[in-house]
């Protein structure tokens, strides 16, 4: 999927990861999350990285060394690892408008507003999951990541 020019890549992060997992789907990045997918065991991760052609990201330096493809993060602390990611070259933007959906990395439709739940606030562009359903829009939520992502 492309946004005007967005360099969007395909990640797999390691079960030390989820938190960033949030991040980088609101990037527009397809992101797998190894425990989403019940795996934990790094020859698995490996395999799964190598079948889906997907980064893996990985705090884990002997699991970074055995894929064909990672980037090793050495922070625990999310924002800090997005510096790293930052600093490695992935883009750290939010699209134009929302692309994945933060909780299980489904693809978002754009949706009517009258199908919107009550919840959802009035005169807002809203998108559903197309996976699992969940409701997003432009909130506070998405103002809060664009601010983190600012202070990076």
């Amino acid at each position: 999927m492309s946004d005007g020019g967005r360099s969007e890549r395909r990640f797999l992060l390691d079960v030390m990861l989820g938190k960033l997992a949030t991040f980088l789907r609101m990037c527009g990045h397809d992101t797998a999350y190894a425990l989403d997918r019940g795996i934990e065991a790094d020859e698995r991760i490996l395999r799964l990285a190598t079948a889906e052609n997907r980064t893996l990201l990985t705090r884990d330096e002997q699991l970074a060394a055995q894929a064909d493809d990672a980037i090793l993060l050495t922070e625990r602390d999310v924002e800090d690892q997005l510096r790293e990611l930052r600093a490695a070259g992935v883009d750290l933007s939010l699209p134009a408008r929302p692309r994945r959906c933060s909780n299980c990395n489904g693809e978002l439709a754009p949706a009517d507003a009258d199908e919107a739940p009550a919840y959802v606030p009035d005169d807002t562009e809203t998108y559903r999951c197309r996976d699992c359903g969940q409701w997003f829009w432009r909130g506070s939520h998405w103002a809060d990541v664009r601010e983190t992502l600012a202070a990076l």
